[in-house]
C-alpha cells in the first residue's frame, strides 16, 4: 500500500470538499436556518448517497481496468479534461454564495432521506468519481473493487467531518461572507487553480 498516494488523495478530497457547491451551500442554510442539528443530519444523508456513487464506479470501472491494461491511461487522460473543464465551468459561472435564503424546517428523517436523494440522483458525482478516484489506486495486490471503497470512504469520512464543522460555524460563515463582498470573486479563482492543479496531478502522477 502507497501511503502517500493516499494521503495525496485526501489531502485533495480535503480542498475539493471545501469549495462551495450546492451540497455544502445546503448544509450551511439548514445550520443557520433550522440549527446546527439539522446540518448535521443533512450532511449525514449528502455524506450517505456517496456510498451509492462509489459503488457504480467500484463495479463498473474495475472490471474494465482489469481486462484493459490501456483503460487506466485513458481514465487519467478523461479525468485531466474533466477537471479542466470544471476549471472552465468555474471560470464562466457567476454563482455567489447567498446566506440570505431561507430553507424549510423538516424533520430530522425527512431531511436525511432529502440529503441522500440530493446525492443520489445527482449523475455529476459519479462522474466526477469516475474522472478521480482511478489515479488513487494505492496498491497492486488489492482489488481494484477494494480499493475504489477504501477511497470512497476516506471521501465519505472526510466530507462529513467537514459539512458537521461547517454546521457548528455556521453563524461565524455567515457573517464572514456578509462582512466580505469580495470573498466569492476570490473564490472563483482558488477553484480554477484548484481544479487545473489537479489536472496536474493526474496527468503526471
Amino acid at each position: 500500500m502507497n501511503f502517500e498516494i493516499i494521503i495525496s488523495f485526501i489531502s485533495a478530497s480535503v480542498v475539493l470538499t471545501l469549495m462551495p457547491g450546492p451540497d455544502i451551500i445546503y448544509v450551511l442554510l439548514q445550520s443557520i436556518s433550522n440549527g446546527k442539528k439539522y446540518g448535521i443530519v443533512t450532511a449525514l444523508g449528502l455524506v450517505s448517497g456517496i456510498l451509492v456513487h462509489t459503488s457504480l464506479v467500484a463495479f463498473g470501472i474495475s472490471v474494465f481496468i482489469t481486462q484493459t491494461p490501456n483503460l487506466f491511461f485513458l481514465l487519467k487522460i478523461f479525468g485531466a479534461i474533466y477537471m479542466v473543464y470544471l476549471a472552465y465551468l468555474s471560470y464562466n459561472s457567476s454563482e455567489e454564495i447567498s446566506v440570505e435564503n431561507t430553507v424549510e424546517k423538516k424533520n430530522v428523517w425527512k431531511l436525511y432521506i432529502q440529503g441522500f436523494i440530493m446525492n443520489v440522483v445527482n449523475p455529476k458525482v459519479s462522474i466526477f468519481f469516475l474522472a478521480f478516484f482511478p489515479s488513487f489506486l494505492y496498491s497492486t495486490n488489492q482489488s481494484i473493487t477494494t480499493q475504489f471503497y477504501v477511497l470512497g470512504f476516506l471521501f465519505i469520512i472526510q466530507a462529513f467531518i467537514i459539512f458537521s464543522i461547517v454546521s457548528l460555524l455556521a453563524g461565524n460563515f455567515s457573517n464572514y461572507i456578509k462582512l466580505h463582498p469580495k470573498f466569492n470573486s476570490n473564490l472563483k479563482w482558488i477553484k480554477i487553480m484548484v481544479f487545473l492543479g489537479i489536472a496536474l496531478f493526474i496527468l503526471f502522477s
